[in-house]
């Protein structure tokens, strides 16, 4: 697939076509990691962790624990 690279702001950007986006399960503020090894670069989903919600609970303690906020 060949894509044109183009000015935003002061960086230079990437179109990603939707068919490309969809395939990798992109979207718009995917995180993604980019590496270049040897003059070739490569980008790839970054896969967040998904911790389950009863071990994020567990790592909560009286010490860690932030005191209730009135909004």
């Amino acid at each position: 697939m060949v894509t044109v690279i183009k000015k935003w702001g002061n960086s230079l950007a990437l179109r990603i076509p939707s068919a490309l986006a969809k395939d990798l399960q992109l979207s718009q503020g995917s995180v993604v990691e980019v590496t270049v090894v040897k003059g070739r670069m490569s980008i790839k989903p970054k896969k967040q962790s998904q911790i389950p919600l009863s071990q994020m609970l567990n790592g909560i303690t009286q010490n860690n624990r932030h005191s209730e906020h009135v909004w």
